[in-house]
């Protein structure tokens, strides 16, 4: 029996595109993450795009290192990174194999599998919180660093994978800065959602780090 449409994973050839093109067009997939417990299923409501060398606010912007070194390789595959010392991040590598850019999964809706979502996310006061904000989303999914370079394209049994899912109206989508990004890439509009969804994050613009002062010292 062949799959609906809307079952069919993402060809590799998706994400070997501009990252500006491919970010958008994540809006409405499917993500799928199966893991020894079940299925977790998530339409994706919000993304961002961040572009390699020529992009101040991507970890690839100074070259490769081994932390970056996936975003380097071939596009569909998974970019697995630990912020703040607690949590995990996902993106989706795209662009041409070298160029380093890639996407950020911001936000979803859990559309299978809330059940096995809910025990990683105890905070969540309800489910439309569950995978709302890039930490929230992995902690939920259940993505750690191991799943760094997991091929998204592998077929919706893979431990990650990508569906065609149901790609909102273009005029529902908007545009506008990344969250927490400063320097020479904040103004960049980067950030794609579906507006007024309820799982999409509350956009916070970044906010330089300030060095405490300790008061015994002359110039505090």
């Amino acid at each position: 029996m062949s799959e609906s449409p809307d079952r069919t994973p993402l060809p590799r050839s998706f994400f070997d595109r501009p990252v500006l093109e491919v970010a958008p067009d994540l809006l409405g997939r499917t993500l799928v993450r199966t893991t020894e417990e079940g299925r977790i299923e998530l339409r994706l409501t919000e993304v961002e795009a961040y572009a390699g060398a020529i992009d101040p606010g991507s970890h690839a912007f100074r070259g490769r290192t081994a932390r970056n070194a996936v975003m380097f390789g071939p596009p569909g595959h998974a970019y697995v990174y630990f912020t703040y010392g607690m949590w995990h991040c996902l993106n989706l590598v795209c662009g041409p194999e070298g160029e380093a850019s890639g996407v950020l999964l911001r936000a979803g809706e859990v559309l299978h599998g809330a059940d096995l979502a809910r025990p990683r996310r105890r905070s969540a006061r309800k489910d439309t919180e569950l995978a709302k904000g890039p930490a929230r989303l992995a902690t939920a999914l259940d993505v750690p660093g191991t799943l760094n370079g997991t091929d998204v394209c592998a077929g919706q049994d893979a431990p990650l994978a990508v569906l065609t899912g149901t790609p909102p109206s273009p005029s529902l989508i908007r545009t506008g800065p990344r969250t927490g990004v400063g320097g020479d890439g904040a103004g960049h509009p980067w950030r794609f959602w579906i507006t007024e969804d309820p799982t999409v994050s509350p956009y916070r613009p970044h906010t330089p780090r300030k060095r405490r002062l300790d008061p015994s010292r002359p110039d505090a």
